[in-house]
C-alpha cells in the first residue's frame, strides 16, 4: 500500500486524478485496519486535519488516545507529512430520502447492473477505472 501511494503521488496527473481528501479517505482502511474503519462513518481532509466521524462517544474515547499512533501509520502509508492532526467527532447517520416506486421517471435512470464499476468499492481504483474506460472509449 505504502509503494502504490508514493507511486500515485508522484505521477504527473496525480492531482487531477484523485486529491488529498481522496487520498486520506483511501488510506484510511489501512491505516487503522478494516475493524476501526468499519465504526467510522466518513473521513474529511480539512487543511492538513484529518476529521473523523465515529458512531458514537465511546469509540471517539477510545480512538483519541491512539491519534498519534494513527498519524504514525497514516504518514507511513502515505509516504508525505500531508495530514497533520486527527479530530474524532461524533457523527449522525443520515438515512437517504425514500421515493415510491411508482413515482420514477426516465429522469431518474437505474444503475445499470451489468456495470464493473459498481463493484469496486475502493473509490480511488474506482475513479481510476472510470477515467481509463472513459480514455479507452473516447
Amino acid at each position: 500500500m505504502e509503494r502504490a501511494a508514493r507511486v500515485v503521488k508522484n505521477t504527473k496527473f496525480s492531482k487531477k486524478i484523485l486529491s488529498d481528501d481522496d487520498l486520506a479517505r483511501a488510506v484510511w482502511p489501512a491505516a487503522v485496519g478494516k475493524a476501526v474503519a468499519a465504526h467510522t462513518l466518513k473521513v474529511k481532509l480539512v487543511r492538513s486535519k484529518l476529521v473523523v466521524e465515529v458512531r458514537d462517544g465511546t469509540w471517539q474515547r477510545q480512538l483519541f488516545p491512539l491519534s498519534g499512533q494513527i498519524l504514525e501509520r497514516l504518514r507511513k502509508v502515505t509516504g508525505s507529512d500531508l495530514i497533520t492532526d486527527i479530530e474524532f467527532r461524533i457523527g449522525i447517520e443520515r438515512r437517504e430520502p425514500q421515493r415510491a416506486e411508482a413515482a420514477r421517471s426516465p429522469l431518474f435512470a437505474e444503475v445499470d447492473p451489468t456495470d464493473d464499476a459498481e463493484k469496486i468499492e475502493d473509490p480511488v481504483l474506482k475513479k481510476l477505472y472510470l477515467l481509463s474506460r472513459k480514455k479507452a472509449t473516447a
